[in-house]
């Protein structure tokens, strides 16, 4: 599939997007990655972490004039990044859906804890993933690009 069947299927929808939107997502998601570092309880650090990759998943999204619709916003968002940034995401793509789930029992409830190593290999995924997505900008959207 590319952007323009998930448009079709009203999955993602047009967005004009600012220089600054996108620089302000990136700034957040460094802000984020730096809290999730912090003192705090394995469950808070994880839905940082998880936040911060959802920014950079926005990010790339928004720098191709798209946006996810509002229904199963975190599921698209995080899908599209392989459509967008290449295939070879695919794999972390799979990763952070899992995490994208696990978010979901913590902030409803349903999950009572994630362990320090879990929140350790989002972390490391999470900045895996801003290198790979402020690469991209640079290659594909230089003007966009923080």
């Amino acid at each position: 599939m590319t952007l323009a069947d998930w448009a079709a299927r009203g999955w993602i929808t047009p967005h004009a997007t600012a220089v600054q939107e996108i620089h302000d997502l990136l700034a957040a998601s460094q802000r984020d990655l730096a809290d999730a570092r912090k003192d705090l309880s394995p469950d808070w650090r994880f839905v940082i972490a998880y936040h911060a990759a959802l920014r950079l998943c926005s990010a790339a999204l928004l720098a191709t004039g798209f946006r996810a619709a509002r229904e199963q916003l975190h599921y698209r968002t995080i899908a599209a990044l392989p459509l967008v940034v290449g295939p070879t995401a695919g794999e972390l793509t799979g990763f952070l859906d899992h995490c994208r789930r696990k978010r979901h029992e913590i902030a409803y409830g349903t999950r009572s804890a994630v362990s320090p190593g879990e929140v350790e290999e989002l972390i490391a995924s999470v900045d895996e993933l801003d290198g790979r997505v402020r690469t991209w900008l640079r290659r594909r959207h230089a003007g966009l690009n923080a």
